[in-house]
Order: structure tokens, then C-alpha cells, then sequence
């Protein structure tokens, strides 16, 4: 991680496979190998929440809480629930069956990893929400980005991607993540927080407004093209992550209007990078995975040695419950074309992976 670029946020109010798919354990299971010694750590469970919502799930996440637990010698078992509901509570039953100290979960909606943390609870485990709070689950720890920050760097994004194109009075379309998720939620109160001001004062026209299930990118595609369809001059799009985005970019793309509207995004997945490299999509959000990765594993392995964690210094109000809830948050960065290369140099994506041969003049042009 390139020193200096994020720090951690004490902050008040804020906010690969299923065991099916696998055939069991995957790579960051039992990682007990390493260095430190297992002797006084009990088991940590990890249940994360699918691979299509976000390409991160897969591809950093997953590797990232893997190699912090095995560098502590703590026993794990990673496993993804490919967005099915079932086998989410499914995974956790058996974790909670074979004796974890410690389970972390990523919610596929509140009410599933509600039922699950107080299943584990209940059996006297110790639990982290990690990405996403789960509503009224009374979670003894949250780890995350500070999610309105989030929204507010998208929403500041197309401000000024709207200002660089000259746009007088655009109409800017909003496409949300999903309506169970509650980060989702706190990303649109980041960036109506921006957006909501211009729309009042004429600045913008507030267009179509429309959340995607399951942060679902086909259903976001299919969603985008009916906002166009019914309004041709949708000049801007609030894209709540980069699927999405790049699901709009498709449609833009079919209807020659790709690079005229600024389109926004998050995650900095190297699709994503390269639509912003090549002009069609405006910015992106970089959170840095591998510090929140091992911002939980840290808990976590205090927690599953027995010890008192130290780290959780801010608190998270759970809306639904208005209890306060522990936490680490991480402060989000914007990426825009001209600063793409810090999300290389930070070790998130490599070079080979954003610079294809489609895309290496764009990178050349942008000084990667």
C-alpha cells in the first residue's frame, strides 16, 4: 500500500466459490500454516456475498483476508454465497456447527445476516459485519469505508465531469445499488447530498432515479436503456458502482453516446479503470481492499486469540437499532484518468491487467 494515501477514520455517525460451486473449502480455508502460533486461536469464518455484484469479492477480498490470517497462523475458512440467501445461512450454520470463534460476514440483506449473527451469538461467537452493516444485527464490530464519503466523491465526480463538457442545465440520471443494501443507501445520501443542491437551484434537471436489485448489472442494463428510451437527453449518469457504470456504457455505446455522457462509477476494477482510461466512463472510487481486508482480519484475530481488540476506535449508529456499533472505517480516494495510476502503484491491479493491447496507448497517453 502506497504510504500516505489512505488513513483510517475515527468517525462518529456512518455509516470463490459457495460450498456447493466448490466442492467445499477454497484457498482461504484453514489457514493455520503460518508463522504465529495456533495454540490459544480458535477458527475464524469468513461468509462473503457473491461474484457478480462486484469483481472484488473474487478477486481481493477473498485473497487478501486469506494471506493475513495465514501470516498469523489463525485457522480459516473463507466461503461465498454467490448471492443465494440459502446457502448463505447455509455456510454459516456449518460454520457456526464446527466451532468458529469468530464469524465475519458480508450481508446479501439485512435480514439474512441478522438471522445469522444471532444464530452465532446465540452459540456465543464473536461477530463482524465487514463491508456492509447489517441493520438491527447487533454486530459486535463493523469494518468499512466511510460509505457517504463514497457517494459524495461520485456525486463531486460528475459535477465536474458535467462542467468540463459545458452542459447547460443536463439532465442527469441516478442509477442506486441495491435497495437491501444499506451501503447503497449511504452512497446515495453522499452524493444526493451533492447533486440534490443543483437539481433545486436549476443547475441540473433531476432525471430518472432507480435502484438495481442486487446490484445486478444485466438488470442495470435493461434499466438504463428504458431511462433513455423514455428521456434522449440524459446528459450525466450517477452509476453507483462499476458494473453498473459499465452496463450504462453499453447502452451508451449501442446508441453512440458513449464518452458524451459522463458516467460515474466505483470499486477501481480494471474494467473499470479502462473505461475511464479510454474516456467513457468520467472517475471511479478507489477503496483500498487489502486495508480493509486486513483491518478485519486484525479483529478478527485478536477476537479468535482471546484478546481485546484496540483498533476499533470510531462508531457506526445502526439506524434500525440505534445502538452504536464499534468500528474501522477507511477513507475512500476519486480516481479520474490522471490519477488511474495510483490505483496501479498501490498494488490493487497491475499494469499487464489494465494495459491490453486495446488499452495501451490510453495508458501510454495517461503516463502508465
Amino acid at each position: 500500500m502506497r504510504k500516505g494515501l489512505f488513513a483510517l477514520a475515527a468517525v462518529g455517525l456512518l455509516a470463490t466459490g459457495s460450498m456447493a460451486a466448490c466442492g467445499g473449502d477454497d484457498s482461504g480455508n484453514d489457514s493455520g500454516s503460518g508463522t504465529g502460533s495456533t495454540a490459544s486461536a480458535g477458527k475464524v469464518g469468513v461468509i462473503l456475498p457473491d461474484t457478480k455484484s462486484s469483481a472484488r469479492w473474487a478477486t481481493a477480498d477473498q485473497k487478501f483476508l486469506s494471506e493475513a490470517f495465514k501470516a498469523a497462523g489463525v485457522p480459516a475458512e473463507i466461503q461465498n454465497a454467490q448471492g443465494d440467501k440459502t446457502q448463505f445461512q447455509t455456510i454459516a450454520d456449518g460454520m457456526i456447527a464446527s466451532g468458529v470463534k469468530v464469524l465475519v460476514i458480508v450481508n446479501l440483506d439485512s435480514g439474512t445476516g441478522k438471522a445469522v449473527l444471532e444464530k452465532a451469538q446465540k452459540a456465543g461467537i464473536a461477530t463482524i459485519d465487514y463491508d456492509r452493516l447489517t441493520l438491527g444485527g447487533g454486530a459486535n464490530y463493523y469494518v468499512s469505508f466511510d460509505n457517504v464519503a463514497v457517494g459524495k466523491l461520485q456525486g463531486e465526480g460528475l459535477v465536474q465531469c458535467l462542467a468540463d463538457k459545458k452542459y447547460v442545465k443536463p439532465v442527469v440520471a441516478e442509477l442506486n445499488g441495491s435497495p437491501t443494501d444499506n451501503n447503497a443507501t449511504l452512497f446515495a445520501e453522499g452524493y444526493d447530498g451533492v447533486l440534490n443542491p443543483k437539481y433545486a437551484d436549476g443547475t441540473f434537471v433531476k432525471g430518472p432515479n432507480q435502484p438495481v436489485p442486487d446490484w445486478d448489472n444485466a438488470q442495470a442494463g435493461t434499466i438504463f436503456e428504458q431511462m433513455l428510451t423514455a428521456n434522449k437527453n440524459i446528459k450525466g449518469v450517477l452509476a453507483a458502482n462499476d458494473g453498473l457504470g459499465n452496463a450504462v456504457i453499453s447502452v451508451l455505446k449501442r446508441n453512440k453516446l458513449n464518452g458524451q455522457v459522463p458516467v460515474t462509477g466505483q470499486d477501481a476494477t480494471v474494467q473499470g479503470l479502462q473505461n475511464i482510461l479510454v474516456g467513457d466512463q468520467c472517475m471511479t472510487v478507489y477503496k483500498a481492499i487489502k486495508k480493509e481486508a486486513d483491518a478485519a482480519s486484525q479483529l478478527a484475530i485478536a477476537l479468535a486469540k482471546g484478546e481485546k481488540p484496540t483498533t476499533a476506535t470510531g462508531v457506526t449508529k445502526d439506524p434500525e437499532s440505534g445502538k452504536d456499533v464499534p468500528s474501522v472505517l477507511l477513507e475512500p480516494q476519486s480516481i479520474t484518468k490522471a490519477n488511474v495510476k495510483d490505483v496501479i502503484a498501490d498494488g490493487f491491479v497491475t499494469k499487464a491487467e489494465v494495459c491490453t493491447a486495446d488499452f495501451a496507448k490510453a495508458c501510454t497517453d495517461a503516463g502508465i
